[in-house]
Protein backbone atom coordinates (compact mmCIF):
# COMPACT_ATOMS: atom_id res chain seq x y z
CA UNK A 1 0.00 0.00 0.00
CA UNK A 2 1.49 3.31 -1.11
CA UNK A 3 -0.37 5.26 1.58
CA UNK A 4 -2.65 4.48 4.53
CA UNK A 5 -6.28 3.90 3.59
CA UNK A 6 -9.36 4.98 5.51
CA UNK A 7 -11.88 2.25 6.21
CA UNK A 8 -15.55 2.91 6.89
CA UNK A 9 -17.25 2.64 10.30
CA UNK A 10 -20.24 0.85 11.77
CA UNK A 11 -22.62 0.06 8.90
CA UNK A 12 -25.30 -1.32 11.21
CA UNK A 13 -24.92 1.75 13.44
CA UNK A 14 -25.51 4.06 10.49
CA UNK A 15 -28.52 2.06 9.32
CA UNK A 16 -30.00 2.09 12.81
CA UNK A 17 -29.46 5.86 13.09
CA UNK A 18 -31.53 6.22 9.93
CA UNK A 19 -34.48 4.46 11.55
CA UNK A 20 -33.99 0.89 10.31
CA UNK A 21 -34.59 -2.10 12.58
CA UNK A 22 -31.45 -4.23 12.85
CA UNK A 23 -32.45 -6.06 16.02
CA UNK A 24 -33.00 -9.44 14.34
CA UNK A 25 -30.49 -12.25 14.12
CA UNK A 26 -29.38 -11.14 10.64
CA UNK A 27 -28.60 -7.56 11.73
CA UNK A 28 -27.86 -5.36 8.70
CA UNK A 29 -27.98 -8.36 6.34
CA UNK A 30 -31.78 -8.34 6.73
CA UNK A 31 -31.81 -5.02 4.86
CA UNK A 32 -30.22 -6.66 1.83
CA UNK A 33 -33.67 -8.16 1.40
CA UNK A 34 -35.93 -5.49 2.92
CA UNK A 35 -34.29 -2.14 2.09
CA UNK A 36 -31.34 -2.42 -0.33
CA UNK A 37 -31.42 1.30 -1.16
CA UNK A 38 -30.87 2.06 2.52
CA UNK A 39 -27.68 0.00 2.44
CA UNK A 40 -26.43 2.05 -0.52
CA UNK A 41 -27.22 5.28 1.33
CA UNK A 42 -25.33 4.11 4.42
CA UNK A 43 -22.29 3.22 2.31
CA UNK A 44 -22.50 6.65 0.70
CA UNK A 45 -22.42 8.35 4.09
CA UNK A 46 -19.03 6.81 4.82
CA UNK A 47 -17.71 7.45 1.32
CA UNK A 48 -18.77 11.09 1.57
CA UNK A 49 -16.94 11.24 4.90
CA UNK A 50 -13.71 10.19 3.20
CA UNK A 51 -13.62 6.38 3.38
CA UNK A 52 -11.33 4.71 0.85
CA UNK A 53 -12.83 1.29 1.59
CA UNK A 54 -16.44 0.28 2.23
CA UNK A 55 -17.35 -3.12 3.65
CA UNK A 56 -20.31 -5.09 2.37
CA UNK A 57 -23.38 -5.82 4.50
CA UNK A 58 -22.42 -9.50 4.63
CA UNK A 59 -20.91 -9.79 8.12
CA UNK A 60 -23.98 -11.70 9.29
CA UNK A 61 -24.79 -13.19 5.88
CA UNK A 62 -24.09 -16.92 5.69
CA UNK A 63 -25.90 -19.90 4.21
CA UNK A 64 -26.55 -21.34 7.67
CA UNK A 65 -27.59 -17.99 9.13
CA UNK A 66 -30.06 -17.33 6.32
CA UNK A 67 -31.43 -20.85 6.66
CA UNK A 68 -32.04 -20.34 10.37
CA UNK A 69 -33.94 -17.16 9.48
CA UNK A 70 -36.15 -19.06 7.01
CA UNK A 71 -34.49 -17.71 3.87
CA UNK A 72 -33.96 -20.33 1.12
CA UNK A 73 -30.41 -21.24 0.14
CA UNK A 74 -30.60 -19.78 -3.37
CA UNK A 75 -32.03 -16.52 -2.03
CA UNK A 76 -29.26 -16.32 0.56
CA UNK A 77 -26.62 -16.73 -2.15
CA UNK A 78 -28.23 -13.95 -4.16
CA UNK A 79 -28.28 -11.66 -1.12
CA UNK A 80 -24.55 -12.16 -0.56
CA UNK A 81 -23.93 -11.21 -4.19
CA UNK A 82 -26.28 -8.26 -3.75
CA UNK A 83 -24.20 -6.97 -0.85
CA UNK A 84 -21.31 -6.50 -3.28
CA UNK A 85 -23.51 -4.92 -5.95
CA UNK A 86 -24.87 -2.38 -3.46
CA UNK A 87 -21.42 -1.40 -2.25
CA UNK A 88 -20.25 -1.01 -5.87
CA UNK A 89 -23.28 1.12 -6.64
CA UNK A 90 -22.50 3.39 -3.71
CA UNK A 91 -18.90 3.81 -4.88
CA UNK A 92 -20.03 4.64 -8.41
CA UNK A 93 -22.62 7.14 -7.21
CA UNK A 94 -20.07 8.81 -4.93
CA UNK A 95 -17.76 9.58 -7.83
CA UNK A 96 -14.78 8.58 -5.67
CA UNK A 97 -12.17 5.91 -6.17
CA UNK A 98 -12.75 3.41 -3.40
CA UNK A 99 -12.35 -0.29 -2.74
CA UNK A 100 -15.04 -2.78 -1.79
CA UNK A 101 -14.21 -5.20 1.04
CA UNK A 102 -16.34 -8.31 1.42
CA UNK A 103 -17.19 -8.65 5.11
CA UNK A 104 -16.74 -12.16 6.50
CA UNK A 105 -17.86 -12.35 10.11
CA UNK A 106 -17.07 -15.23 12.49
CA UNK A 107 -19.10 -18.34 13.13
CA UNK A 108 -20.19 -16.82 16.43
CA UNK A 109 -21.95 -13.95 14.64
CA UNK A 110 -24.30 -16.45 13.01
CA UNK A 111 -25.16 -17.85 16.45
CA UNK A 112 -26.29 -14.33 17.50
CA UNK A 113 -25.58 -15.07 21.16
CA UNK A 114 -22.37 -13.12 21.70
CA UNK A 115 -20.10 -16.07 20.93
CA UNK A 116 -17.94 -13.97 18.62
CA UNK A 117 -16.73 -12.27 21.82
CA UNK A 118 -15.89 -15.53 23.58
CA UNK A 119 -14.92 -17.95 20.82
CA UNK A 120 -16.92 -20.62 22.64
CA UNK A 121 -18.38 -22.73 19.83
CA UNK A 122 -18.80 -25.93 21.80
CA UNK A 123 -17.71 -28.98 19.81
CA UNK A 124 -17.41 -27.15 16.48
CA UNK A 125 -13.88 -27.72 15.18
CA UNK A 126 -11.62 -26.53 12.38
CA UNK A 127 -13.14 -28.75 9.67
CA UNK A 128 -16.67 -27.58 10.49
CA UNK A 129 -15.51 -23.97 10.51
CA UNK A 130 -13.91 -24.39 7.10
CA UNK A 131 -17.17 -25.81 5.75
CA UNK A 132 -19.10 -22.90 7.25
CA UNK A 133 -16.90 -20.15 5.85
CA UNK A 134 -16.12 -21.60 2.40
CA UNK A 135 -19.38 -20.75 0.53
CA UNK A 136 -19.42 -17.08 1.54
CA UNK A 137 -15.72 -16.58 0.83
CA UNK A 138 -16.18 -18.05 -2.63
CA UNK A 139 -19.34 -16.06 -3.37
CA UNK A 140 -17.81 -12.75 -2.33
CA UNK A 141 -14.66 -13.41 -4.37
CA UNK A 142 -16.72 -14.42 -7.41
CA UNK A 143 -18.87 -11.30 -7.00
CA UNK A 144 -15.76 -9.18 -7.44
CA UNK A 145 -14.80 -7.72 -4.08
CA UNK A 146 -11.38 -6.10 -4.09
CA UNK A 147 -10.45 -7.69 -0.78
CA UNK A 148 -12.04 -10.05 1.74
CA UNK A 149 -12.42 -8.50 5.20
CA UNK A 150 -12.14 -11.50 7.50
CA UNK A 151 -13.02 -9.84 10.77
CA UNK A 152 -13.90 -10.14 14.45
CA UNK A 153 -12.24 -13.56 14.69
CA UNK A 154 -12.06 -14.68 18.34
CA UNK A 155 -9.97 -17.87 18.44
CA UNK A 156 -6.96 -19.70 17.03
CA UNK A 157 -9.15 -22.53 15.74
CA UNK A 158 -11.18 -20.15 13.60
CA UNK A 159 -8.02 -18.38 12.43
CA UNK A 160 -6.61 -21.76 11.36
CA UNK A 161 -9.81 -22.61 9.47
CA UNK A 162 -10.04 -19.28 7.70
CA UNK A 163 -6.36 -19.14 6.74
CA UNK A 164 -6.64 -22.61 5.20
CA UNK A 165 -9.58 -21.43 3.11
CA UNK A 166 -7.91 -18.14 2.16
CA UNK A 167 -4.77 -19.99 1.10
CA UNK A 168 -6.85 -22.30 -1.06
CA UNK A 169 -8.88 -19.45 -2.56
CA UNK A 170 -5.96 -17.11 -3.23
CA UNK A 171 -8.06 -13.91 -3.16
CA UNK A 172 -6.62 -10.83 -1.40
CA UNK A 173 -7.81 -10.65 2.20
CA UNK A 174 -7.08 -9.16 5.57
CA UNK A 175 -7.33 -11.01 8.86
CA UNK A 176 -8.62 -9.08 11.86
CA UNK A 177 -9.07 -10.48 15.35
CA UNK A 178 -11.22 -9.24 18.18
CA UNK A 179 -8.95 -9.24 21.19
CA UNK A 180 -8.82 -8.62 24.91
CA UNK A 181 -5.47 -6.94 25.33
CA UNK A 182 -2.85 -9.24 23.83
CA UNK A 183 -5.08 -12.30 23.96
CA UNK A 184 -7.76 -13.60 21.64
CA UNK A 185 -11.26 -13.53 23.07
CA UNK A 186 -10.71 -17.23 23.71
CA UNK A 187 -7.75 -16.37 25.96
CA UNK A 188 -4.99 -17.49 23.57
CA UNK A 189 -1.87 -15.50 22.55
CA UNK A 190 -2.92 -13.17 19.73
CA UNK A 191 0.66 -13.12 18.46
CA UNK A 192 0.32 -16.80 17.60
CA UNK A 193 -2.72 -16.03 15.44
CA UNK A 194 -0.90 -13.26 13.59
CA UNK A 195 2.13 -15.52 13.07
CA UNK A 196 -0.10 -18.11 11.41
CA UNK A 197 -0.86 -15.59 8.65
CA UNK A 198 2.76 -15.02 7.62
CA UNK A 199 2.82 -17.97 5.22
CA UNK A 200 -0.47 -17.12 3.48
CA UNK A 201 0.49 -14.81 0.63
CA UNK A 202 -3.08 -13.74 -0.14
CA UNK A 203 -3.39 -12.15 3.33
CA UNK A 204 -2.29 -8.55 2.73
CA UNK A 205 -2.79 -7.16 6.26
CA UNK A 206 -3.42 -8.34 9.82
CA UNK A 207 -4.82 -6.57 12.84
CA UNK A 208 -7.76 -6.04 15.16
CA UNK A 209 -11.32 -4.77 15.10
CA UNK A 210 -14.36 -4.60 17.35
CA UNK A 211 -12.03 -3.99 20.27
CA UNK A 212 -12.01 -1.21 22.85
CA UNK A 213 -9.79 1.64 21.58
CA UNK A 214 -7.75 1.55 24.79
CA UNK A 215 -6.49 -1.95 23.96
CA UNK A 216 -5.73 -1.40 20.29
CA UNK A 217 -2.27 0.18 20.43
CA UNK A 218 -0.44 -2.86 21.80
CA UNK A 219 -2.47 -5.17 19.57
CA UNK A 220 -1.40 -3.26 16.43
CA UNK A 221 2.24 -3.49 17.47
CA UNK A 222 1.82 -7.22 18.01
CA UNK A 223 0.02 -7.76 14.69
CA UNK A 224 2.69 -6.01 12.64
CA UNK A 225 5.57 -7.65 14.52
CA UNK A 226 4.28 -11.23 14.47
CA UNK A 227 2.32 -11.08 11.22
CA UNK A 228 5.06 -9.46 9.20
CA UNK A 229 2.44 -7.58 7.18
CA UNK A 230 0.84 -4.11 7.21
CA UNK A 231 -1.61 -3.50 10.04
CA UNK A 232 -5.35 -3.05 9.86
CA UNK A 233 -7.17 -1.49 12.80
CA UNK A 234 -10.79 -0.53 13.33
CA UNK A 235 -11.91 -0.47 16.95
CA UNK A 236 -15.41 0.10 18.20
CA UNK A 237 -16.48 3.28 19.93
CA UNK A 238 -15.38 2.03 23.35
CA UNK A 239 -18.88 1.00 24.35
CA UNK A 240 -19.47 -2.61 25.39
CA UNK A 241 -22.08 -4.98 23.96
CA UNK A 242 -24.35 -6.87 26.34
CA UNK A 243 -25.36 -9.88 24.24
CA UNK A 244 -27.91 -11.08 26.80
CA UNK A 245 -29.89 -7.84 26.89
CA UNK A 246 -28.82 -6.79 23.36
CA UNK A 247 -27.83 -3.34 24.55
CA UNK A 248 -24.75 -1.08 24.50
CA UNK A 249 -22.92 -0.26 27.72
CA UNK A 250 -21.20 3.11 28.35
CA UNK A 251 -17.66 3.61 27.05
CA UNK A 252 -14.70 3.74 29.40
CA UNK A 253 -12.74 5.64 26.77
CA UNK A 254 -13.82 6.74 23.33
CA UNK A 255 -11.95 6.82 20.05
CA UNK A 256 -9.19 9.42 20.37
CA UNK A 257 -7.57 10.93 17.28
CA UNK A 258 -4.20 10.83 19.00
CA UNK A 259 -4.52 7.06 18.94
CA UNK A 260 -4.70 7.10 15.14
CA UNK A 261 -1.27 8.74 14.84
CA UNK A 262 0.15 6.01 17.05
CA UNK A 263 -1.43 3.22 15.02
CA UNK A 264 0.03 4.67 11.84
CA UNK A 265 3.47 4.90 13.41
CA UNK A 266 3.15 1.25 14.44
CA UNK A 267 2.55 0.17 10.85
CA UNK A 268 -1.21 0.36 10.39
CA UNK A 269 -2.09 0.98 6.74
CA UNK A 270 -5.86 0.49 6.96
CA UNK A 271 -7.60 2.50 9.69
CA UNK A 272 -11.30 2.94 10.41
CA UNK A 273 -13.97 2.06 12.92
CA UNK A 274 -16.31 -0.74 13.86
CA UNK A 275 -19.46 -0.78 16.00
CA UNK A 276 -20.91 2.62 16.91
CA UNK A 277 -18.32 4.54 14.87
CA UNK A 278 -20.14 7.10 12.74
CA UNK A 279 -19.39 8.91 9.47
CA UNK A 280 -18.44 12.01 11.45
CA UNK A 281 -15.78 10.02 13.30
CA UNK A 282 -14.53 8.52 10.03
CA UNK A 283 -14.24 12.06 8.66
CA UNK A 284 -12.05 12.94 11.64
CA UNK A 285 -9.91 9.83 11.09
CA UNK A 286 -9.55 10.75 7.41
CA UNK A 287 -8.30 14.20 8.43
CA UNK A 288 -5.54 12.53 10.44
CA UNK A 289 -4.66 9.87 7.85
CA UNK A 290 -4.68 12.43 4.99
CA UNK A 291 -3.63 15.72 6.67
Amino acid sequence: MDRPLVLDGGLSTELESRGHDISGTLWSAQLLLDAPDAVVDAHRAFLDAGADIVTTASYQASAEGFSRAGIPFATGQELIRRSVELARRAVEESGREALVAGSVGPYGAMLANGAEYTGDYGSVGVDELRDFHRPRLELLAEAGVDVLAVETIPSLAEVEALLAELDRLGHPAWLSLTTDGLLTRRGEPAGEAFSMATSVSSVIAVGVNCTDPSGVGLAVDLAVEFGGKPGVVYPNSGEGWDAVHRAWLPASQGLLLGDVDGWLRSGARIVGGCCRVTPDQIRSIADVVRP
